[in-house]
């Protein structure tokens, strides 16, 4: 991807409905050009699709964070395989480094997470772990109302 791919993701994450006119207003390009670069990005497979967010999808669990977990041994999808039975859990992530693994969570109270977190720590093979807490998010790539 180069600049104007790029900044035409960066916009389209901000807003998937903007009009290609817009879109083209935006970047600094032909509308010609921005519905080819669309197009060429949606049959390269770079754009898997366009979506919304919802009000809700921020505030359905507002308790959210991460926990870092090192796993003892070779235990990875066995682990995995565990943590996605976890309601809780919304995204796995395999990392390098100290931590083995990234846990995004989401729970309706701080009792909630803290008995999702007791579960994880009591999965054989998870040798410790640290939680941090989302208190504010600054950024996103989901698009603002």
């Amino acid at each position: 991807m180069d600049k104007i791919d790029q900044k035409l993701v960066s916009a389209l994450r901000q807003n998937a409905r903007a009009s290609v006119s817009d879109l083209a207003l935006n970047i600094g390009a032909s509308r010609a050009t921005i519905r080819a670069r669309m197009e060429k990005l949606e049959k390269t497979g770079e754009i898997l699709g366009y979506t919304i967010s919802l009000k809700g999808d921020m505030s359905d669990r507002p308790v959210r964070g991460i926990t870092l977990i090192e796993i003892e041994g070779k235990g990875n999808e066995r682990i995995i395989a565990r943590l996605r039975g976890f309601p809780e859990v919304q995204a796995i992530h395999s990392t390098n480094g100290q931590w083995d693994l990234i846990v995004e969570l989401g729970t309706d109270t701080l009792a909630d997470l803290d008995v999702v977190l007791r579960h994880i720590r009591l999965i054989d093979g998870v040798n410790t772990s640290e939680t941090n807490l989302y208190l504010a998010t600054h950024r996103s790539n989901k698009a603002t109302s």
